[in-house]
C-alpha cells in the first residue's frame, strides 16, 4: 500500500537526521525527498520542525525496537552476538557518514525549551533497553543483570556510531564486538543441554 504524504514526511526526516543531525535537517530537503508540497508542512505538522523531528525519532524508535523483540532468546551469549550482528549493518552505514536518528535527537535538542525532542529520545532508547532486557531475562538471567546488560549493549551501538563515523571504518566496532563477545561468553556461559536419562 502507498504510504501518504505524512508517512513519507517522517520517513525522509529519519533519513535526514541520521545524515545532519537536528540542527541539519531542513524542510527543503524533506520536501524534496518525500514529493510533499511546501503546503504540507503545517498542514501535518502543526508544532512545525520539532513536531516532525520528534515523530521521526519515535518513528525510528518503534522500528529498531521490534527488531530487537525478534531477537531469538536462547542464552545470553547467543542474544549478544545476534544483537551484535544484527546492528553492524548500521554501523557500517555510520562509518560511511550516517548514524543514528535518535542519537541526532538526543543531542540536537535545546534544554530549555524542546521537551519534546527529549521526551521523543528518551522514550525510543528507554524501550530499546527494556526490549533487550526482557529478551536477556526470557534466557534465565536475573532482572537487573539482564537490565544491566541491554543498557550496555545500547551504549555500546551509540558509541560505534560515533567512533566508526569519526574513524570512517567499521573497525572500532570489530574491535568492540570481540571484546564483548568475549567478556560476555567468559560471565555467561552457555547451559548445556540436559542430559535425558534412558528409559
Amino acid at each position: 500500500m502507498a504510504k501518504d504524504t505524512r508517512d513519507r514526511m517522517v520517513e525522509a526526516a529519519v533519513t535526514a537526521l541520521r545524515r545532519h543531525g537536528v540542527a541539519g535537517t531542513s524542510f527543503t530537503e524533506i520536501l524534496a525527498a518525500s514529493g510533499a508540497a511546501r503546503g504540507a508542512i503545517y498542514h501535518h505538522f502543526p508544532g512545525g520542525k520539532t513536531q516532525l523531528v520528534a515523530e521521526a525519532a519515535a518513528l525510528n524508535g518503534r522500528e529498531v525496537q521490534a527488531l530487537f523483540a525478534s531477537l531469538p532468546a536462547t542464552d545470553p551469549s547467543q542474544v549478544v552476538k545476534d544483537f551484535l550482528t544484527l546492528i553492524r549493518p548500521v554501523v557500517v552505514e555510520s562509518s560511511a557518514g550516517s548514524g543514528c536518528a535518535v542519537a541526532a535527537v538526543a543531542v540536537g535538542y535545546d534544554s530549555d525549551t524542546d521537551r519534546l525532542l527529549h521526551d521523543a529520545s528518551a522514550v525510543a532508547f528507554g524501550s530499546w533497553v527494556d526490549t533487550l532486557a526482557e529478551r536477556l531475562a526470557t534466557t534465565g538471567l536475573p532482572a537487573e543483570d539482564a537490565a544491566d546488560l541491554a543498557t550496555t549493549l545500547i551504549t555500546l551501538l551509540e558509541g560505534a556510531h560515533v567512533l566508526c563515523r569519526a574513524a570512517a571504518s567499521v573497525e572500532p566496532f570489530d574491535r568492540m564486538r570481540r571484546t564483548a563477545e568475549a567478556l560476555v561468553a567468559s560471565r555467561y556461559p552457555a547451559r548445556s543441554a540436559p542430559v535425558s536419562k534412558p528409559s
